[in-house]
């Protein structure tokens, strides 16, 4: 610290002391904030992460009942004008909190969920922290599988069945590395506190009872918008392997799918369009009458199927007993209290993505299934499992961890 200036007069405006104010700031608001200082795209992904996060913790900061109409313009300007560059919508999305939340404690290290840590979060702490994680290392697990898919595309243009079988068992080796880590879910993540803390603030003002009318983002346009939280469908690896496999979705599961692609960035967006404007895999298959490829190509629709059959085991663990739980604390006279009990009741057995979620995942399953070459035993080694957690031991020892986590312990 310089010296004072013993010949000057003292004087207190170098001590940030306002004559009217005193010590108190005057007009501590932040202005409006602009994006056009923003020219890298990692700067606009970073922008939109951290609007998002504010923007849902603003919302739902007082749960369900008590939810605003309004975005103030500090927050709905920016995050609109950054969205619009970004072409994603002004809403939390799969593509801010897991795609580009991460970075490495030790830059060196790998890729490993003791070595991964979020640039922020949303209330739920560790379990928060684990749930994103871990969702992340399933995104890197089916890096190699999309890396695969042009070796299949050039493969069916070139008429080489050699090549596409090879691309094809890589990206079924993908997709089993997909399931591993899905696995790490009941590892890192409480299902009463995904369920009774973190669904809310996930949550989207679509198709949710308790924003019927949307969210006016202020000084956008009056009339209040409707956007789908965040949900597993706006991850573009399915959407891509689903293309690729001739997996086809309808009715209302196909235009949820659909919907939600509008929730990714339009380079992956793109990227799925167009792998399903190529030649038809399943009729180069048929055509080429090559076991190995069919081997290939069937086992790729079995990874597949297995790794939305255990989607449903996760769901039912994490959604479907806890809100079964929920149901059964609200409707009791005893006053007993658990974390649970105060989820949201309007999202019982829905995404935050605004589906009833059970239901949807059943027909995608189905889908799935009807991709395959035959009605072989290939599509029934794909079985499905119990909705819940598979056995009633299973299930009534998930409901005593349910207790336990609600009770603190």
């Amino acid at each position: 610290m310089a010296a004072p200036d013993w010949s000057a007069p003292f004087s207190l405006h170098s001590y940030c002391v306002s004559q009217e104010l005193g010590f108190v700031l005057s007009d501590p608001l932040m202005p409006l904030l602009s994006s056009q200082f923003l020219n890298l795209h990692r700067e606009l992904r970073l922008a939109h992460l951290a609007l998002g996060v504010m923007t849902m913790g603003y919302i739902w900061q007082e749960g369900e009942k008590n939810t605003v109409e309004m975005l103030p313009q500090n927050l709905a300007i920016p995050y609109w004008e950054v969205s619009q560059r970004l072409g994603l919508p002004p809403i939390l999305t799969h593509a801010d909190t897991v795609l580009a939340n991460w970075r490495k404690k030790d830059p060196l290290g790998p890729f490993a969920i003791d070595n991964l840590e979020l640039l922020v979060s949303i209330p739920g702490g560790d379990c928060a922290q684990g749930f994103f994680l871990v969702t992340l290392l399933v995104e890197l697990a089916a890096a190699s599988g999309i890396w695969n898919i042009p070796t299949v595309i050039n493969g069916v243009r070139n008429g080489n069945a050699a090549a596409v079988a090879g691309a094809l068992e890589a990206i079924g080796r993908s997709l089993q590395d997909m399931k591993d880590a899905l696995q790490l879910m009941h590892v890192h993540v409480k299902p009463a506190v995904f369920y009774g803390i973190m669904r809310i603030f996930l949550s989207g003002w679509k198709d949710n009872p308790s924003m019927p009318s949307g969210l006016v983002y202020q000084g956008v346009q009056p009339e209040p918008l409707e956007y789908s939280g965040g949900s597993a469908a706006q991850s573009s690896l399915l959407h891509c392997f689903d293309e690729l496999l001739g997996v086809e979705h309808g009715g209302k599961s196909g235009a949820f799918l659909t919907r939600m692609r509008s929730y990714m960035p339009p380079a992956h967006r793109k990227l799925i369009e167009d792998i399903s404007l190529q030649t038809p895999l399943k009729t180069f298959v048929q055509q080429r009458a090559s076991e190995e490829l069919t081997q290939a190509f069937q086992n790729c629709l079995r990874k597949l199927l297995a790794l939305r059959n255990y989607h449903i085991t996760v769901v039912s663990r994490f959604i479907t007993i806890p809100a079964a739980r929920a149901r059964q604390i609200r409707e009791q006279t005893s006053g007993v209290e658990e974390l649970i009990s105060k989820a949201p009741a309007v999202l019982e057995e829905r995404g935050t993505g605004g589906s009833s979620i059970m239901t949807f995942l059943k027909h995608v399953r189905r889908e799935t299934k009807e991709a395959f070459l035959s009605e072989s035993e290939d599509a029934a080694t794909g079985a499905e499992p119990e909705d819940h957690l598979g056995s009633s031991a299973e299930t009534k020892q998930s409901t005593a961890q349910l207790i336990n986590y609600g009770a603190g312990r």
